[in-house]
């Protein structure tokens, strides 16, 4: 079990973000031992190579940027998350986890030279101005991207806030690019929202797995029951697109719903810092110590019917929770696929000149079943927008990323298979639900009101049960 505080700086995000969100839990690294000779042979190659840039290239060279250029692609060749930051890339990162930052609201990944996005954060300049998840970023202002690594495209993104930027995006479906011009902001991320979506049932959205995430989510749940006066009779808990976040988040937010002591995750890596095992107990998500806020939840929060919406924004942290509770029995997944990021980054400080954030560990569910390049299936299949007829967004997935990471169940030949979706069978009359209807209009979320139409039932299967 890991023990308090992080011995690293654990990053579960989905990718780089720009402007957004960069997950991460803030503590010290101890220098290790390489444990192995270093390839000499290799190194004078490196040598050779760095001397004839330094002869014979066109313009002059700084040393200093080569130097950082090798280390950025020695890092970027492994796969989509492991990066270098230099020191000023590094105190970006810090500040992102407030909560508190300024850019554009984007999270990217890389995609063939591109860079692409995951999804845009909610209620961020990017949201407001059209950029959908799966559009590609061929061009930021003047600059192509191609060949840009993800540090530096979002270098470019970032900005004095109230400047402006333009992004040429290539789009599914779209004859010629997509030019939007956006007007960078201090992006406050709120990262818990809730509602009531109708008497005795309660709604609560995690946008992102932040510092306070967990504490929130706590106060908003005691908030819902003292608006209802009575106990509630079901909770969505929405985490669609939801890129991650912290990873003792994840755990905090799981526990909210779990019995003490319940494992939520367990990582595996080639170290012994990277294998863990996190349960349901406050020294894994109270990173920094303190009061317990989940000692305060309504008993009933443990027991409450729970749905859980996910869909192929949903990431790494988001994950974790939803396959810890699937795991447990303890809520219905409800959805499409997620993301499928299974894997967990360290940044590992060096000296006063920024870190690298490299991926040390696996992480698996309560169960042993690997996210990584493949996500969670959901319990029921809910397709986004099936109302009114309009196609899904166009996503990505962690399959999708160049030099992803390799799924080891599926690698190795035993795979652990995911829960079924629920089978198909002949529809059973619904209660109806409007908690997005205005003036007598179809549900605009028709995954949401699916998700409380299954809560309602559970009321009603519930209720029979009782009956003698």
């Amino acid at each position: 079990m890991m023990t308090p505080p992080f011995r690293k700086i654990a990053l579960i995000g989905a990718s780089a973000l720009a402007g957004a969100l960069l997950t991460v839990s803030l503590t010290a690294s101890a220098d290790k031992d390489i444990g192995s000779p270093l390839p000499l042979s290799e190194l004078r190659t490196f040598a050779e190579v760095f001397g004839r840039i330094k002869q014979d290239y066109v313009e002059p060279v700084e040393d200093k940027k080569l130097i950082n250029d090798a280390i950025r692609g020695m890092l970027t060749g492994l796969d989509p998350h492991s990066d270098y930051m230099n020191a000023e890339e590094f105190k970006e990162l810090r500040e992102g986890t407030q909560g508190e930052f300024g850019g554009l609201g984007i999270e990217i990944g890389a995609e063939d030279g591109l860079v692409k996005v995951i999804a845009p954060i909610e209620d961020t300049p990017a949201q407001q101005a059209g950029v959908k998840s799966g559009d590609l970023i061929i061009k930021i202002d003047d600059t192509p991207v191609r060949g840009l690594s993800l540090s530096d495209a979002v270098k470019k993104m970032r900005g004095k806030p109230g400047s402006k930027v333009t992004l040429t995006i290539a789009r599914k479906n779209e004859g010629k690019p997509v030019v939007l011009t956006l007007t960078r902001a201090i992006i406050k991320t709120k990262s818990v929202k809730s509602r009531m979506l109708e008497p005795d049932y309660g709604y609560v959205r995690v946008a992102q797995f932040q510092e306070h995430s967990a504490e929130n989510l706590a106060q908003a749940l005691t908030q819902l029951y003292k608006d209802n006066k009575t106990p509630l009779k079901g909770v969505v808990l929405d985490l669609r697109d939801d890129p991650g976040g912290l990873l003792n988040g994840a755990v905090g937010v799981s526990a909210a719903f779990l019995p003490k002591n319940t494992l939520v995750v367990y990582t595996e890596g080639r170290t012994d810092d990277a294998k863990m095992r996190l349960t349901a107990t406050p020294e894994n998500y109270l990173a920094r110590g303190g009061r317990d806020y989940l000692a305060g939840l309504p008993a009933e929060v443990k027991k409450v019917p729970l749905v859980v919406l996910v869909n192929g924004g949903s990431a790494s942290a988001s994950e974790i929770v939803a396959g810890a509770l699937q795991d447990h029995k303890r809520a219905i997944i409800i959805g499409t696929q997620t993301f499928g990021k299974g894997s967990v980054q360290s940044v590992l400080p060096l000296g006063s000149e920024g870190g690298i954030k490299l991926t040390t560990a696996r992480y698996f569910t309560p169960n042993g079943r690997s996210i990584q390049a493949k996500g969670i299936t959901p319990d029921v299949e809910v397709a986004e927008s099936t109302v009114n007829g309009a196609e899904s967004s166009f996503r990505i997935r962690e399959a999708d990323l160049e030099r992803h990471l390799e799924n080891p169940e599926q690698k190795n030949g035993k795979d652990k298979t995911q829960p079924k979706p629920a089978e198909k069978t002949k529809p059973v009359p619904l209660p109806e639900s409007k908690p997005d209807a205005k003036d007598g209009k179809v549900p605009a979320d028709y995954q949401l009101s699916q998700a409380l139409n299954i809560l309602k039932v559970q009321q009603i299967l519930m209720q029979k049960q009782v009956q003698p």
